[in-house]
This record gives structure tokens, sequence and C-alpha cells, in this order.
């Protein structure tokens, strides 16, 4: 197990940080070019072959490990989804999905181990925060899932809050888009937020189109309240005053996120104010039958709610789309397969992975 906190992360230390350490290092420049582009792929430096072997045993113990690899794979047979369970160097572990769609497969990438925002539907938060993920760690994702077979979009919907761990995500983004790494095209990502809306009006600024995925839920505070806490620090006035901020920025359509959940928020009197709050926005409503974890009383909506509620939106004016259920199979919610080993792992059904 690595001590990450002493060491160098050769993503967030940047191209500049790493010719600095080859010059301290009396290494020629080029080194810290062929470090750093290794380190945008996601290679740990033992791997790196195109350096010399003694460089790479010094690296071994100057740089972070970031290192992720796939502990478990469970695949679903009816829709294609796959659920990866991946290890980190200290032994934390969080989760991604495989999402395979006509145009090409997308990979959902956690951001944190667990979280902290508490909402009742979802299994990330049900031990709180472990740790926030390094913008490495976020990389290793993509490189060792890509490994498998390549993705052509990138979803930031995993465990955790994207922007509860702003400066990790930030340089996880800006790397991922570098041409000399993964070269991958912000148009082609999506971060999705509880509704952090000072973080949202933050991230507009930064130039960077990605598309914008709110995970709203309900119709008003009151049982927004209930369902997420982080409703108490920023009511619905103020995270739709932020979401057509970023709208204005950057010229891109936010998507709410909608979790249908049976008599919770799935009435027709529900959509109706649903769409007096989101009418006139230039936004999509992506209605998501939820997917139930065990730890909690809640459950998908009937497919004729959806239906209706659909309609209801549609009859308002209100661009929507039922999204399609994935991951059902593979404990596809988040934080789901985490929570089930975790849990096993503490009634001694399994042990931890050395």
């Amino acid at each position: 197990m690595t001590n990450n906190a002493a060491r160098v992360d050769p993503v967030a230390f940047g191209l500049d940080g790493l010719g600095g350490l080859m010059a301290d290092w009396g290494e020629p420049a080029y080194r810290a070019d062929q470090l750093y582009r290794y380190a945008l792929k996601g290679v740990p430096p033992d791997r790196m072959m195109t350096l010399p072997p003694a460089l790479r045993s010094r690296l071994n113990e100057t740089l972070a490990d970031n290192r992720v690899i796939i502990v478990r794979e469970l695949s679903d047979g009816q829709d294609g989804c796959v659920k990866y369970l991946y290890q980190l160097s200290d032994g934390q572990r969080v989760e991604g999905v495989r999402m395979r769609y006509h145009h090409g497969d997308t990979l959902c990438l956690s951001t944190q181990a667990g979280c902290r925002m508490g909402c009742r539907f979802c299994a990330s938060t049900l031990d709180g925060l472990a740790r926030n993920l390094t913008a490495g760690e976020m990389i290793g994702q993509i490189a060792v899932a890509s490994a498998r077979s390549p993705a052509r979009n990138i979803v930031l919907m995993g465990s955790g809050e994207a922007l509860d761990n702003y400066d990790n995500t930030l340089l996880f983004l800006r790397a991922a888009n570098d041409p000399r790494g993964l070269d991958i095209g912000m148009r082609r990502v999506s971060l999705s937020t509880c509704g952090m809306a000072d973080a949202i009006e933050r991230f507009a600024g930064e130039g960077l189109p990605v598309t914008l995925c709110v995970s709203l839920h309900a119709p008003d505070d009151s049982l927004r309240r209930e369902l997420m806490p982080i409703a108490q620090k920023y009511p619905l006035p103020r995270l739709i005053a932020s979401c057509k901020a970023y709208i204005r920025e950057t010229g891109r359509r936010v998507i709410f996120e909608y979790a249908m959940i049976d008599g919770v928020n799935d009435s027709p009197e529900h959509a109706r104010r649903l769409a007096s709050l989101v009418r006139g926005m230039q936004s999509h409503v992506n209605l998501i039958p939820l997917n139930p974890i065990p730890e909690r009383d809640l459950r998908p909506s009937p497919d004729a709610s959806v239906a209706k509620f659909q309609r209801e939106l549609e009859a308002a004016g209100v661009s929507v789309t039922r999204r399609r259920s994935l991951g059902g199979g593979v404990q596809g919610a988040c934080g789901q397969l985490r929570q089930s080993v975790m849990n096993n792992n503490r009634s001694g059904g399994l042990r931890p992975l050395d």
C-alpha cells in the first residue's frame, strides 16, 4: 500500500512541475514530456518502458500511485451494461459502468470514494465520504476500462459528487482533453451534480463545454429537501439561477435528471410543477426509472406512471425523454456494487483483496 500523501501526482504536477523535477534530477528536458504523456494515459512508472530502468525505479519512489485495477466485473446480458469495481492503491474501491449504445460505448466514472451528499435514493452516500479521487485516478479508470474496449463518451456520474471534488475534477477534465494524452473532446463529456449552485457558476467560467447534468428529482423545495439534503443550502430558485448562468456562459443546454420514484415524485401534478420550473430554459428533462437499493424503501415508478408523467411534460412544451433503463442486472445504481462488497466484507463473506 502506497503513502500517496507524501508523493507527487504527475497529472496535478503538470508538465512544468515535471520539467523542474527532471532538471533537479539531472535528466534531459524531454524526459518530462515523455513522463507527462504517460501520466495522461494512466500509465504507472514501472510501465513507462521508454524511460531508463533507473529513472523508472526512482519515479516509483516519488510519484503518487494512481494505479487502478478492476477487481470485480459484472455483465448484464440483457442490455450489454458492464459494471466495474475498481481498487485504488490504498485499497479504496470505487465503481464505474460501461453503457452500450448504437453510437458507441459510454464510460461512467467515479470522482470520490463514497459521497457526503446524503441523497436518500443513492447507495454511494450510505457510508459517507472516504476520500476524494485524484485526477490521475480518474484517468486510471478510463485507462483500465479502455484496455477492455474503447469508449466514445465519458460521464462523471459514478460514486461521489464531482463538484465537491472541484479541483481534481477540473484537473482531470483538462488532462483528459490534452491531445498528448487521451485527447477526449469536452463535448463528449457529461458532468452530473446534485446541485451545488456556487460550484456550477464557477465551473461555467472554466471554458470547458461539457454537458451539465443536474440531479433534480423533485419539482419543489419541500420534496427536494426530503430527498436531497443539498436542497437545504441551495433552494430551487438559487439552483435554477445557476443553471441559467451556465447556459448563458457556455451556450450548452442543461440536462435535468429526474429519478422516477413510485408514489413520491411521479404524479401528474408533480409533472406540471416541473414543467413550470424548467419551461423556456435551454434544457432537457431525462426521466430515469429508479434503480432501487435494498437499504432504502423506495421503488421505481410503474411504466404507466412514467409514460403519463412524460406526456404531461410534452404537453407543456418541455423537451423530455425517458432514459433506457440500464444496469439493473449488475447492481447499476451509483455505489451499489461497492456497498454490497463492503457489507459482505463486514459480515465476513468477502475478504479485502491484497
